[in-house]
């Protein structure tokens, strides 16, 4: 039977992931990965001269600080950060419904980015991969984003939204780039960086 190519190039290695999100943890078993999910907390405060992509690498990198100084040779930590990017503006995790319609209201109608940067760090370096998905909504009528907020609770979601719900089937009207990414987590990013290690 033919193996895992990543499965094999990672033997003898422990891969960490330093996230509690059930999104990335579903990603990298499909992958076909073996790995502990150590999940740390970090205040996740950028300084604010940083814009889009170099928020969400910031802090991949900030998450994996906690972990430095446990970390042994054959470990690869894995960290990462999605951002939201539209208008100029990052839209993070919205705090209650009111900034879960707000920020769905903006982008209704619009292109915005999602942002995601991955951070691979063992104790000799650490790596940064970062993918751009665009993704267009169509016009959501405020019935549509009150359901959906009222039905899905996406307060854990930069953007306020998970396309893999019931809002990215209706109101998803073009995506550039990579879907998973969007999801949460540049898959393919994350196998050819690993492969690479």
């Amino acid at each position: 039977m033919t193996k895992n190519p990543l499965k094999e190039k990672l033997k003898g290695r422990k891969v960490i992931l330093g996230s509690g999100s059930p999104r990335r943890k579903m990603f990298l078993e499909e992958l076909g990965l073996d790995f502990e999910v150590r999940p740390k907390s970090v205040e996740e405060v950028y300084p604010d001269n940083l814009k889009a992509q170099e928020i969400s690498a910031y802090l991949a990198e900030l998450k994996a600080t906690p972990f430095l100084k446990e970390l042994e040779s054959s470990d690869i930590l894995i960290t990462s950060d999605t951002v939201v990017w539209h208008n100029n503006t990052s839209l993070a995790k919205a705090i209650d419904h009111k900034e879960a319609f707000d920020m769905l209201r903006t982008m209704s109608g619009d292109w915005h980015e999602v942002i995601t940067s991955v951070c691979f760090t063992t104790t000799q370096r650490q790596n940064m991969a970062s993918c751009i998905t665009k993704v267009k909504l169509k016009n959501l009528t405020d019935d549509e984003i009150n359901f959906y907020i009222e039905k899905c609770q996406p307060f854990d979601k930069a953007g306020a939204y998970g396309i893999q719900e019931w809002i990215g089937m209706i109101g998803i009207s073009e995506i550039q780039g990579s879907y998973n990414n969007v999801v949460g987590l540049p898959t393919h990013l994350v196998y050819e960086t690993l492969m690479k290690l």
